[in-house]
């Protein structure tokens, strides 16, 4: 599971590739050290898996606030 400060550096890779549109993926990956596969999914608007809800998720957001 990456950590927070992972998370981090893509968020920044990200910001850095919208800022100059000449740099590559690849050597912006290089610069902050994060995977250039991770990179271009995020860019292409894939989230972390982190943030995707399992598939075995029994109920729904509602069934499960109505129960806490």
């Amino acid at each position: 599971m990456p950590t927070s400060s992972n998370e981090a550096d893509i968020l920044l890779a990200l910001q850095a590739l919208e800022r100059d549109k000449d740099l590559s993926i690849r050597r912006v990956a290089e610069i902050y050290e994060v995977c250039d596969r991770t990179l271009e999914r995020r860019r292409r608007g894939m989230p972390a898996r982190r943030d995707i809800p399992a598939n075995s998720r029994k109920l729904t957001d509602l069934e499960e606030k109505t129960i806490i």
